[in-house]
């Protein structure tokens, strides 16, 4: 039987540790082609290039046999997965993984990931579509817990299918020792209260760092946030059709044409 075709993406770049023990780890499921950003990424969103040029090379970053044919990319992570799709692979992947991200993305912190974008991107074209996250931003990551849970989730994933417009949108707990488990949750509201430091350079011109903190809004035991609390990884099934529609009704009753 012919194994999957994996894509692999992140957005912290091609050289990443996360990157490269996502591909570790894939290497044991199937076949792996990697497309990944030439620089960091992250906080991109969906952004896709469309005023410049973009640049692909294939690139071998590992030396040992077997190494998975890899592509590193001058855009972003929706870049990476659109040009993968359209130029580099011969067939369509079976599924396609995006991380292992340095740092959270759970709660209202998807909206910003270029790591679930570039999964969302996949998910789009029709492909099942997992983004990773360790809830530790630190490059220098331990990683070493982690291949249990997402072996299981993206072998689960290739047996099972992953339901049309939709991704998965995981997270794994920061901690010395192996997750609690696997819960299965919605996302936590929340957001964040944003200031930015206001710096003046030494030419004179006003410059900003964008600073925060994360203010959590939800006290359920159902959320991603919860479930990383109390140590186990969370999986979030996460669409991207953003219609509300249990407000079109609502909507519907303004008077909207007589203006």
């Amino acid at each position: 039987m012919r194994k999957p075709l994996i894509l692999v993406t992140n957005d912290d770049g091609i050289t990443a540790p996360g990157l490269r023990t996502l591909i570790r780890l894939m290497k044991e499921i199937g076949e792996v082609i990697v497309v990944a950003p030439d620089s960091p990424q992250s906080g991109m969103g969906h952004a896709i290039t469309i005023d410049s040029t973009l640049y692909s090379k294939k690139v071998t970053i590992d030396q040992e046999d077997g190494a998975p044919h890899e592509y590193s990319c001058s855009g972003t992570p929706a870049d990476c997965v659109k040009l993968a799709l359209q130029e580099i692979l011969d067939r369509k992947p079976d599924i396609c993984v995006s991380g292992i991200n340095h740092g959270s993305n759970a709660s209202i912190n998807v909206i910003y990931s270029g790591t679930m974008s570039a999964a969302i991107e996949a998910g789009i074209e029709g492909i099942p579509a997992i983004g990773f996250s360790l809830c530790d931003y630190s490059w220098e990551a331990d990683f070493s817990f982690v291949g249990k849970s997402i072996k299981s989730i993206v072998s689960e994933a290739l047996a099972h299918g992953i339901p049309k417009g939709t991704v998965l949108n995981v997270n794994i707990p920061k901690t010395d020792a192996e997750p609690k488990g696997i819960k299965v949750c919605r996302q936590a509201k929340a957001n964040w209260k944003e200031q930015f430091d206001k710096r003046t350079s030494p030419t004179g011109k006003d410059y900003y760092w964008l600073t925060g903190e994360f203010e959590l809004l939800d006290k359920g035991e159902d959320t991603d946030i919860w479930a990383l609390g109390q140590g186990y990884v969370s999986v979030v099934p996460t669409q991207f059709d953003l219609t509300a529609h249990h407000v079109i009704s609502q909507v519907n009753n303004w008077n909207l044409n007589e203006h």
